[in-house]
């Protein structure tokens, strides 16, 4: 089998900005504690690695989605805190009793589940207006929660990332939902959630995308570093001739010669078909633009001004978040969670 290590692509994976993301948004934070969100693997960078640097840049409370993504993560902890977002179905209950991890319990039924097996300390959701997962508010009763010991109750922002006005209603409703369910700690603001303002830090904040370089809001912007650089080998450089097409589907011709540069990465690399004729590579912080259509495993890059470039040679892939998502048209989010297995993650 090959070694992952002399994989022919890789992502670059930058410790110092994860670790300085981090703590420019836990300043943000003021008085709340700065939690950090590693579901989906880390965003895609690796959940074990991403928890290790950010602990010690200082994080000490971890949100994961599920108990199998808990278990992966557990073992390296510490003395840090781990909440399991998805809460507790009948399957997770042997995982759950026992775990350090905690449950985020989203409904009556997993309340009355964890009641049932005399569940330890939990935490709560209440749906403020995201609809998603979460306690109605009506539900959300003394008779309900009576005997839980609740750690952090949270809820989530449905348009931070907008000046929209439901903004201002979920943290009314929760201000509300505070003053009269008892716990330990609150908690409403994502990463965006934190740039609305010192109203919605309460106790915990729980950024995800801008930990990674995703920029959530315009305040972000000049103070949250790019982390991931993806970098791929050029296995053959070839010319096209005046009047030649290359790819798929033959949309890019040639006007003039050009000299190329293909790629080992593709859209089964999460390089999506976006990216077709709008993305492009880095070499020295020239841009070097994509030739026609992405396929699977393998993209065309222009190095007609880049004469030294030749087999075997690398290329970084242009993969700032937020210029990505507006060549490719898809989300921050999915720019780095689509991140495929076949990438070497090298950390620095």
């Amino acid at each position: 089998m090959t070694d992952k290590a002399s994989a022919p692509l890789a992502l670059h994976l930058d410790s110092a900005a994860l670790r300085a993301n981090w703590q420019w948004l836990a300043k943000a934070s003021g008085n709340a504690r700065c939690a950090a969100a590693i579901k989906a693997n880390g965003y895609g960078l690796g959940a074990v690695e991403v928890l290790h640097h950010l602990k010690a840049a200082g994080c000490r409370d971890f949100f994961v989605a599920t108990w199998q993504e808990a278990a992966e993560v557990l073992p390296n902890l510490g003395e840090a805190s781990l909440s399991v977002l998805h809460g507790v179905r009948e399957e997770d209950m042997a995982d759950a009793l026992g775990s350090k991890a905690r449950p985020v319990l989203n409904s009556a039924a997993q309340v009355a589940r964890w009641k049932a097996v005399g569940g330890g300390a939990c935490d709560v959701m209440i749906d403020t207006g995201m609809n998603r997962l979460g306690l109605d508010p009506r539900e959300a009763s003394a008779d309900l929660l009576d005997g839980l010991t609740i750690e952090t109750l949270l809820s989530h922002l449905a348009c931070a990332d907008e000046d929209h006005p439901l903004n201002t209603a979920q943290l009314a409703a929760f201000r509300d939902l505070a003053a009269r369910i008892p716990a330990r700690r609150y908690s409403i603001a994502n990463s965006a959630g934190i740039l609305l303002g010192a109203d919605y830090a309460f106790d915990l904040t729980r950024p995800g995308l801008a930990l990674y370089g995703g920029i959530a809001r315009p305040e972000a912007a000049g103070h949250i570093a790019q982390v991931v650089r993806p970098r791929a080998q050029i296995l053959q450089r070839r010319q096209l001739r005046a009047g030649e097409s290359i790819g798929y589907g033959a949309t890019f011709v040639a006007d003039a010669p050009r000299e190329v540069a293909i790629l080992n990465i593709g859209y089964a690399d999460g390089y999506l078909r976006g990216f077709s004729g709008r993305g492009g590579a880095l070499l020295d912080g020239r841009r070097l633009p994509l030739l026609g259509r992405v396929s699977m495993d393998l993209v065309a890059i222009d190095v007609s001004d880049a004469p030294d470039l030749s087999d075997c040679d690398w290329l970084e892939i242009e993969y700032d978040l937020s210029t990505a998502a507006v060549q490719s048209g898809l989300s921050q989010y999915e720019l780095l969670t689509t991140m495929g297995r076949r990438y070497a993650r090298v950390w620095r």
